[in-house]
C-alpha cells in the first residue's frame, strides 16, 4: 500500500523514454521512433501513451511580450495497457510532421512531449527536441533571396493577426536585410511568411522601403512605407523564382 502511495506522487512509478531514429527533419517529413516504458515498484495501468508536438511563440498584450506554448499536433501511440513492476515495453510509432511546423532557426524551438496518462498518479513525461529544416520549396526561396543580396537577420514565431491565421494562432516570420545587390540602399528590410502545403507554397512578403527624401520620411513616419505582396509557387517555378522575386520587390521599392 505504501508503494502504491509513493507511485501516485511519482516516486517509484513507471518511466518513459522516447527514442527517434534521427533528430533532424524537414517540414512534412515522416518521424519514426519507439517509446520505451519501464515499470516502477508496483503494477500500474496506463490509459494512453501520447506524443505532443510543441513549440513556442511570442504573444503581445498591451505592448508587453509573452512566450506562449502551442501544441502543433497530438499523436496517440498506444491504447490502455498495464505495466508490471520493473517490466519494460517498447512501442514503435511513426507520424508525418505538419507542413506548418516551425523551422528551428533563430529563437524557434520544437520538441516532442511524450506522456503516459495514469489515473491517480503524476504522469511521467519525456521531452525530445527536434531540428526542423525548411521544406525544399522554402529553401528554394531562401536561396533566391540570397542570390538577390539579402541576408537572413531574424526568425521568430509571433502571434498572427486574425486574417493571417490558418490552423495555428501564430506565424513564423523571416526577416532579411539587403547587404548587396540591386536592393541595397533601396529597402530597409524584407519580411516573409510561408504557408506550405503538399502542392506548393503561398508566401506573404512585407517590403519595407527605405525612406528617401522628405516624402519618404513622411511615409515612414505614417507607417506607409511597407507594402504587402502575396504570391504562390510550386516545384515547376523554382528555376524562375529569383527573377520572379526580383520583379515583385522591384515593383514596390
Amino acid at each position: 500500500m505504501f508503494k502504491k502511495l509513493l507511485s501516485s506522487i511519482g516516486i517509484g512509478s513507471a518511466t518513459v523514454d522516447t527514442k527517434l531514429t534521427k533528430a533532424q527533419y524537414v517540414q512534412g517529413e515522416t518521424v519514426e521512433g519507439v517509446v520505451d516504458i519501464r515499470g516502477g515498484n508496483v503494477e500500474q495501468h496506463i490509459d494512453e501513451i501520447y506524443l505532443a508536438l510543441v513549440t513556442t511563440y511570442i504573444r503581445e498584450i498591451d505592448d508587453k511580450k509573452f512566450e506562449e506554448k502551442a501544441v502543433l499536433a497530438r499523436y496517440k501511440v498506444s491504447d490502455s495497457l498495464t505495466i508490471g513492476p520493473n517490466e519494460t515495453k517498447t512501442i514503435p510509432f511513426q507520424f508525418a510532421l505538419p507542413y506548418d511546423v516551425p523551422v528551428t532557426v533563430g529563437t524557434s524551438r520544437v520538441w516532442l512531449q511524450t506522456g503516459l496518462d495514469i489515473k491517480m498518479a503524476l504522469d511521467p513525461q519525456d521531452r525530445d527536441y527536434l531540428a526542423i529544416e525548411p521544406h525544399p520549396l522554402v529553401e528554394a526561396f531562401l536561396e533566391a533571396v540570397r542570390q538577390l543580396g539579402f541576408r537572413l537577420r531574424h526568425v521568430q514565431c509571433e502571434q498572427a493577426p486574425r486574417y493571417w491565421q490558418r490552423r495555428l494562432p501564430f506565424v513564423q516570420e523571416f526577416e532579411f536585410k539587403p547587404v548587396s545587390g540591386p536592393f541595397k540602399g533601396r529597402l530597409d528590410e524584407l519580411e516573409a511568411i510561408f504557408f506550405v502545403s503538399e502542392h506548393g507554397v503561398e508566401v506573404i512578403l512585407e517590403i519595407d522601403r527605405k525612406a528617401r527624401g522628405f516624402a519618404g520620411l513622411l511615409s515612414e513616419a505614417l507607417d506607409m512605407d511597407e507594402t504587402l505582396v502575396r504570391f504562390t509557387y510550386g516545384p515547376s517555378d523554382v528555376a524562375s523564382l529569383p527573377q520572379r522575386l526580383a520583379n515583385a520587390i522591384g515593383r514596390h521599392s
